[in-house]
C-alpha cells in the first residue's frame, strides 16, 4: 500500500552556494526558500534622527541617549546619518562623529550602520573609508539620486563603494527618492560581491522582492514600515524603520512573533501599529515627525531640523495627533 504522505527527508538537504536550503518537495532544487532567521544586522533596525541644538549644532548628548533608548527597546542595529538622519545637510565630519558617538553609547550591544551616500561616487568612496575609520560596522548606500544612471552605472557605483572599505554593505533601493529603481537583474549581479550583504527594499514590488529572496543570499529588510509583516512572511530578515523611534517595542513584538511562527500575534501587532505608522510616515517627513513625537513623549530632543526641512505646522501636528489618538495614545 502506498503511503499518502511523502517519505521522510534524508539527513542532508541540497543547499545553494549561499547556504540556503532547497526544498525538493516544492521546487526540486530550482528555487531556494529563504529563512533569514540569523541576519548579520539582526531583525529590527532604526534609521536614527540627528538631534540638533537651538543653534543648529549636532546635539550629541540627545543622540547618545536616543541610541541607548532604542537598543534598550530591542533594536539590533542602528543607522546613523541616513535619510532620516538628514544626511544631505550633515557635514562629513559630523557624520563621522555620529558614528563614534553611537559606538561609544551602545558599545557591542548593537551594530552601527553608517549612511555614506551622496550622488557623487568619488565622494561616496571617501565617506565609506571615513565610516570604517570611525568604527562603523556596516554602510547603507542609496542609489545615486538625481543623476539617473543606467543600470550599468548603478552596478559600477555599488561595486566601487563596496570595494572602498572593509564593511558589509546594505543596498538601499528607494526609487521614490532617487528617481530610478534598481533592476532585479542588477541586484542579482550585485549580490555576487562578497561585501554586499543586505538590501533595504523600499520599492514596493512584491514580485521583484520575491525574486531577490529566492535567487540570492541577500538579507532583505523592508524599507517601508507598513510592509514589515508581508516582507517577513516572504522570508525577509526584518525592517529598517523610522516609526520605531517611538514604537520599537511593538515592532520587536511583531518581528519576534513572525520568527516564532505566531501569525495571530504578528497580525495583532501589525494592526496596532497601523495608525502610528500613518502618523510618522505620511503627514510630514520622517525626521520631522520622529523628533516631534519623541518630544511629545517627553524624550529630551528639540524638534529642530535643518533647511530645507521645516518643523510641522499646526495643521500637520493635528493630523499626527489624531492618528496617535486613534492608536490609543494619550498625548
Amino acid at each position: 500500500m502506498t503511503s499518502e504522505f511523502p517519505a521522510e527527508r534524508g539527513p542532508q538537504e541540497p543547499t545553494t552556494a549561499t547556504g540556503h536550503e532547497f526544498d525538493p518537495y516544492l521546487a526540486k532544487g530550482e528555487v531556494q526558500h529563504p529563512d533569514q532567521t540569523d541576519p548579520h544586522f539582526g531583525h529590527l533596525i532604526t534609521a536614527m534622527v540627528t538631534p540638533f541644538t537651538k543653534d543648529d549644532r549636532v546635539d550629541f548628548k540627545a543622540f547618545e541617549a536616543l541610541a541607548v533608548k532604542l537598543v534598550d527597546e530591542g533594536n539590533d542595529s542602528l543607522v546613523v546619518s541616513g535619510t532620516t538622519g538628514e544626511t544631505s545637510t550633515l557635514e562629513d565630519y559630523e557624520k563621522a562623529d555620529l558614528v563614534r558617538a553611537a559606538k561609544s553609547a551602545v558599545g557591542d550591544r548593537a551594530k552601527i550602520i553608517a549612511g555614506t551616500s551622496t550622488n557623487h561616487t568619488s565622494h561616496d568612496l571617501e565617506m565609506a573609508a571615513k565610516a570604517e575609520r570611525a568604527g562603523a560596522d556596516g554602510q547603507l548606500v542609496v542609489t545615486p539620486y538625481y543623476n539617473k544612471p543606467s543600470q550599468d552605472g548603478v552596478l559600477a557605483h555599488y561595486r566601487a563603494v563596496a570595494d572602498a572599505a572593509d564593511l558589509p554593505l546594505m543596498i538601499y533601493d528607494i526609487p521614490g527618492r532617487t528617481g530610478i529603481p534598481i533592476a532585479t537583474e542588477t541586484l542579482l549581479r550585485l549580490a555576487e560581491h562578497p561585501r554586499i550583504m543586505s538590501l533595504k527594499d523600499a520599492k514596493n514590488d512584491i514580485t521583484a522582492t520575491t525574486e531577490v529572496l529566492t535567487k540570492t543570499g541577500l538579507e532583505v529588510y523592508s524599507g517601508d514600515d507598513q510592509n514589515v509583516l508581508a516582507w517577513m512572511a516572504m522570508g525577509a530578515a526584518g525592517v529598517v524603520s523610522v516609526t520605531s523611534h517611538v514604537a520599537a517595542p511593538s515592532f520587536r513584538r511583531m518581528v519576534d512573533a513572525v520568527l516564532n511562527y505566531d501569525l495571530k500575534e504578528a497580525r495583532i501587532a501589525h494592526s496596532e501599529l497601523g495608525p502610528v505608522i500613518r502618523a510618522l510616515m505620511t503627514r510630514v517627513q520622517g525626521a520631522v515627525s520622529s523628533k516631534l513625537v519623541l518630544n511629545w513623549l517627553g524624550f529630551p530632543i528639540n524638534t529642530d531640523v535643518r533647511l530645507p526641512l521645516v518643523q510641522a505646522n499646526k495643521v500637520e501636528q493635528e493630523l499626527v495627533l489624531a492618528d496617535l489618538r486613534e492608536a490609543g495614545w494619550t498625548l
